[in-house]
Parts: C-alpha cells; sequence; structure tokens
C-alpha cells in the first residue's frame, strides 16, 4: 500500500511541476489531445502505458527494485 501511495504522489509532484512551470504549454498539450481522434488518443496511452512499464522494468533491472 505504501508503494501505491509513493507512486500516487511522484505523478502528482511531475504534474504539479507542469502546472506550476508552463501552465501554458500544459493547457496546449492537453488541447492538441482532445483534437485527436478516439484511435490516436488510445494509441497515445497506450504508448504511454507501454513506456511507463519500460521504466519501472528498467529501474528494476538496474537494481532500485529494494522500492519494488
Amino acid at each position: 500500500m505504501s508503494l501505491v501511495l509513493a507512486a500516487i504522489g511522484l505523478v502528482l509532484v511531475v504534474e504539479g511541476l507542469a502546472l506550476a512551470l508552463a501552465p501554458s504549454r500544459l493547457k496546449d498539450a492537453l488541447a492538441f489531445i482532445a483534437a485527436l481522434s478516439r484511435d490516436q488518443q488510445r494509441f497515445l496511452g497506450l504508448t504511454a502505458l507501454a513506456i511507463g512499464v519500460a521504466l519501472v522494468a528498467l529501474a528494476r533491472w538496474l537494481g532500485v527494485g529494494a522500492l519494488f
């Protein structure tokens, strides 16, 4: 359960930084995503998911597995 809380906290930190440092760029990115078709949005989401899984696997391979 603490791992889930840590992961949610890290997501909020990254999103908070994006909003604090470049709110107009984030607004532009959201408008870009909204303009995509459903299939393109789905592909973008699946790509982000795959990259996230690969990064977690890489972190575990590099020895950060004690956190997981």
